[in-house]
C-alpha cells in the first residue's frame, strides 16, 4: 500500500476518460504525447490505490462476518439442547483417501474437523499473509524503509509490551507458555472496527494500522516456527526442503503457471504436517516462491489488445452498440483480449486477489465458529479476574496499546519517522488501542500452546480464548470510543478516501 498523494487527480482522470464512453459509441479525440503520458501515469495510480482500497475494503467486511460467526459459536456452544452436537461436530474424522492413502491424516492418524480447519485451512490463511506480506516487501508500505519504520516499531512494541505484561502474571505458573498469545493484532477485526467510522478516518491510519498487522504477522510466524514444532522427522523435512527448492527454481525460471506452485505447495504442506514443522509455516514459505512479475510485460499486453481491437472494424460500430450477440470471429478477438488481461496480472498479485474473499469469508469466520465456542456455564464468573485468563486481557488491553504507543511516539520523536497524514497523538493512541484486538492468531496461538496438555490444558485453553473474546472486545470498544472522540467530525477529504 502506498501514500495517497495524487490520488484525487488520477480518480478525477480516470472518471473523466470512462465518461466519454456512451452508447453512441463517438471515437476519442487524439492526444497529444504528453497528455497521453499523463493520462497513462494517473490510470497507474489510480489502479494502485484501487487495489489499496480494495484490500482495506474485503478486510473490514471480513470483520463484520468474523464478528457474527464468533457471537454464534458463544450461542451455540451454551444451549443445552446443541451444545453437545457442536462440540461433537468438530471431533469427527475427516478423510481424503485413496486406498491407504489419507492425504487429511497426521503421523497415520485420520485429522479431525478441527484439525483440519486449523492445520489445513489455516494453512491457506497464512499463505494468503505470505502473499500480503511479499507484495508490501515489493511495492506496498515495507518497501521503503522510511515508510515502514514507524509500523514496523510499534508493531515491536505491540509485540513486546503484551509478552511482559503477560510473563509478570505467569510467572511459577502452569500457563507460562502462552506468552506468545496477546502478541498478535486481528486486521479484519480491527479495520472492521475502523470502517464503522467510515470516512472520519484518515486512510493514513488504515495503512498504518495494516502495515502494523502485517509485521505482528511476521513475528507470530516466527513464534510459530520457533517455539510450536514438535519431534522433527529429519527425512520428510528433507523432502519437503527439496521441493522448497523446486518452487524456488522455478520461480528463477520464471515459471508463472499457478497450478505448478500450489500442486508442489500441497505436497509440501502434507511433508511439514507429518514432519514436526507445523504445517502453516508452509503455507508462508510457499507464498515467498509465488512470482511477482506478469507473464506479459505492459508493452506486450498492450500490443496484443490493440492486435486484437483492430479487427473490429469502424463500420462494425453501429453493429456493436445495438448489442447484438456477437459472432464466432468477434468471440475469439474478446478472449484474446481477456488471456491477456489476465497474463498481465503477476501470479502473486492474481492469487492474493482471489484468496481474499476465501480467506476472509469462509476459513477465518469458520475458523472462529470452530474455536471460538466456550462453555461459559460451569465456569466460575471471577475466573476471568484471574489466571491466564486476566494475564491475556491486561496483556491485550494494556500491553497493546502502550506498546505500539510508546514504540510510535520514541520513533516520531527522534526524526526516525514522521506520523501519518492527518493524523495526532490521540488519533495515534486510540489506533494503538484497536491493536488489542489480537482474535484469530491468538487463538490459534493458544491453541497450539495449552491444546496437547490434557484435561489441564483444556481449561487453560478455555480460560484462555475466554481472555482473547474479552480482551479483544475490550480493545475493539475503547479504540471506537477514543476514535469517535478524537478523529474530525467531519469527513476527510475526499482524496482520502
Amino acid at each position: 500500500m502506498s501514500n495517497q498523494k495524487g490520488k484525487h487527480d488520477a480518480g478525477q482522470g480516470a472518471g473523466t476518460q470512462a465518461d466519454k464512453f456512451d452508447d453512441s459509441c463517438p471515437a476519442p479525440a487524439p492526444e497529444s504525447p504528453l497528455q497521453h503520458s499523463v493520462q497513462a501515469l494517473n490510470n497507474q495510480v489510480h489502479s494502485v490505490f484501487y487495489a489499496a482500497r480494495q484490500a482495506l475494503r474485503h478486510h473490514a467486511s471480513g470483520g463484520n462476518v468474523l464478528i457474527f460467526a464468533t457471537f454464534l459459536a458463544l450461542v451455540v456452544a451454551n444451549i443445552p439442547a446443541i451444545s453437545g452436537h457442536y462440540f461433537e461436530f468438530w471431533e469427527q474424522e475427516i478423510r481424503l483417501q485413496i486406498g491407504n492413502f489419507n492425504l487429511f491424516s497426521h503421523s497415520g492418524h485420520p485429522m479431525s474437523m478441527l484439525q483440519f480447519i486449523n492445520d489445513a485451512l489455516m494453512a491457506v490463511f497464512f499463505f494468503s499473509i505470505g502473499l500480503e506480506i511479499k507484495r508490501e516487501v515489493l511495492v506496498g508500505e515495507l518497501s521503503s524503509f522510511r515508510q515502514a519504520l514507524l509500523p514496523i516499531v510499534g508493531a515491536v512494541g505491540g509485540m513486546l509490551m503484551p509478552v511482559i505484561i503477560y510473563l509478570a502474571f505467569s510467572m511459577g505458573t502452569d500457563f507460562t507458555g502462552g506468552a506468545a498469545i496477546p502478541m498478535a493484532t486481528d486486521i479484519a477485526f480491527s479495520l472492521g472496527v475502523l470502517s464503522m467510522l467510515g470516512r472520519r478516518v484518515p486512510l493514513s491510519l488504515k495503512i498504518f494500522l495494516t502495515t502494523l498487522a502485517v509485521v505482528d504477522d511476521i513475528g507470530g510466524i516466527i513464534v510459530i516456527a520457533v517455539f510450536y514444532s514438535t519431534q522433527i522427522d529429519g527425512i520428510l523435512l528433507l523432502y519437503a526442503l527439496f521441493l522448497f527448492g523446486v518452487l524456488l527454481t522455478g520461480s528463477w525460471l520464471r515459471i508463472k503457471s499457478k497450478l505448478f506452485y500450489l500442486g508442489v505447495g500441497g505436497v509440501i504442506w502434507f511433508l511439514f504436517l507429518n514432519s514436526g514443522i507445523h504445517p502453516t509455516i508452509a503455507g508462508v514459505l510457499v507464498a515467498f516462491c509465488i512470482p511477482a512479475t506478469p507473464v506479459f510485460e505492459p508493452k506486450k499486453y498492450i500490443k496484443q489488445i490493440r492486435s486484437a481491437i483492430k479487427n473490429f472494424r469502424q463500420e462494425d460500430d453501429e453493429t456493436l452498440c445495438r448489442k447484438s450477440i456477437l459472432s464466432k470471429e468477434q468471440l475469439d478477438w474478446l478472449k484474446q483480449v481477456e488471456s491477456a488481461s489476465d497474463k498481465v496480472i503477476s501470479p502473486l498479485q492474481d492469487l492474493e486477489d482471489t484468496l481474499h474473499p476465501i480467506v476472509n469469508y469462509i476459513i477465518i469466520p469458520l475458523f472462529a465458529f470452530a474455536n471460538a465456542g466456550i462453555f461459559l456455564l460451569d465456569m466460575d464468573p471471577m475466573s476471568i479476574f484471574e489466571g491466564v485468563s486476566l494475564a491475556i486481557i491486561c496483556a491485550l488491553v494494556i500491553g497493546k496499546c502502550v506498546g505500539i504507543f510508546l514504540f510510535s511516539w520514541i520513533t516520531v520523536k527522534l526524526k526516525l519517522a514522521p506520523m501519518p497524514e492527518h493524523s495526532n497523538w490521540k488519533m495515534m493512541a486510540s489506533i494503538a488501542m484497536l491493536g488489542g484486538i489480537g482474535f484469530t492468531v491468538s487463538i490459534f496461538i493458544a491453541n497450539l500452546s495449552f491444546g496437547s496438555m490434557g484435561e489441564e490444558g483444556a481449561s487453560l485453553l478455555s480460560h484462555a480464548k475466554l481472555g482473547i473474546v474479552i480482551g479483544s472486545l475490550l480493545a475493539g470498544i475503547l479504540g471506537y470510543l477514543l476514535l469517535h472522540r478524537t478523529l474530525p467530525k467531519q469527513p476527510v477529504d475526499a482524496a482520502e478516501d
